[in-house]
């Protein structure tokens, strides 16, 4: 397969861990046969730096002439005091996923056998691990609505029309149907809103009752307020599989999700549009305090590459040869710091991506 990838690694730790993923790459590409041609552009408050701007026009052709993006980070206390529409994450990331319609955001929320002990949750709580997925819908809402302020005051408005809904619906609606293809086990989708207090969340649910009942009957649906289900998370982990939400809510409860399953280190995302493009990156920031320590994790960069192989080219073999590797690394042992615990080997990012690297 020859397939064109546009590679942004970003600010802070971005280039550092995409080092290691792009390593991995190289080493699918050996082993199955595969040509990738990647091309590397700004993005962020390198794009700041060396063109003027977040998110450069060299960049969105790059992007444009790609079939996959493998995104970093960005951001960093030194462009904060930018006008916030210029800063890296305002100014890049919101208008790349809006220029690329790339409106549903999946981010799966998984802990690796052996690291159980490294989430901040109680053992019984975590048993012998979870696995679910957060579909957060990623181009409306709060973040995209009509912005204002005045001396006074200041707003976003939060809005969703019907056919939005129903399109993040669907995919996890289909996302929830996929895994229980896999799994063997039930199919079952949590719809978080507010609908006793917001009116875009009373639409939600109604539109999400009705492409429940007229398309995906078998799969059981459950409905929680966002408040809720955040204290479910915490309470009931392994009781989830797919859960659905809008923007804002998303936004917190896949952060959540990350940390309960141990580190925002392990945790990747995808971001896709119709018809198989997306961007990939990790789930974490760009962590400028732990920048150039040669200490940060790969694994969240080297598993939305994982993604992408399986999300954007259809690769399963790939993708999943990829996790076995990062799992049987994790079975010798070796940790990073944010996963470290007793009796383990504690490595840096190069050494985790060479053991990586070494398995596949």
């Amino acid at each position: 397969m020859e397939k064109k990838i546009a590679v942004l690694s970003g600010d802070g730790i971005g280039p550092e861990v995409m080092i290691e993923a792009i390593k991995v790459l190289k080493k699918i590409e050996e082993k199955f046969g595969h040509s990738f041609q990647l091309t590397e552009a700004n993005i962020g408050g390198a794009g700041i730096d060396n063109e003027g701007k977040a998110l450069p026009e060299k960049t969105i052709e790059v992007c444009e002439e790609a079939d996959a993006v493998l995104f970093g980070s960005v951001g960093g206390p030194k462009w904060e005091n930018l006008p916030p529409n210029e800063q890296p994450e305002r100014g890049a990331l919101l208008p790349l996923r809006k220029h690329f319609n790339l409106y549903a955001n999946l981010r799966p929320a998984k802990i690796f056998n052996g690291l159980q002990a490294a989430s901040p949750l109680r053992a019984d709580i975590v048993g012998d691990g979870f696995d679910f997925l957060v579909v957060r819908e990623l181009t409306g809402g709060a973040y995209f609505g009509e912005k204002g302020s005045d001396e006074t005051s200041a707003w976003d408005l939060m809005k969703y029309s019907v056919s939005e809904i129903e399109r993040i619906v669907r995919v996890a609606f289909q996302s929830a149907k996929t895994r229980a293809s896999a799994t063997g086990k039930t199919a079952k989708v949590c719809s978080v809103d507010k609908a006793n207090v917001l009116s875009s969340s009373v639409l939600w649910r109604k539109v999400t009752n009705e492409i429940h009942q007229s398309e995906f009957p078998e799969i059981e649906l459950e409905h929680l307020y966002v408040d809720n289900a955040a204290m479910q998370l915490l309470t009931r982990p392994r009781d989830f599989d797919v859960i659905v939400t809008e923007n804002l809510f998303g936004d917190i409860l896949s952060d959540e999700s990350a940390q309960i399953s141990g580190s925002i280190g392990m945790l990747a995302s995808a971001s896709l549009s119709d018809g198989g493009f997306g961007l990939y990156e990790p789930s974490g920031g760009s962590a400028p305090d732990i920048q150039g320590m040669g200490i940060a994790n790969p694994i969240a960069q080297i598993l939305s590459l994982s993604l992408l192989l399986q999300h954007s080219f259809g690769l399963t073999d790939e993708a999943k040869a990829i996790e076995n590797a990062i799992q049987s690394v994790l079975d010798d042992g070796l940790r990073t710091g944010d996963i470290m615990s007793d009796g383990m080997k504690k490595v840096g990012t190069v050494e985790m991506g060479d053991a990586i690297c070494e398995k596949i």
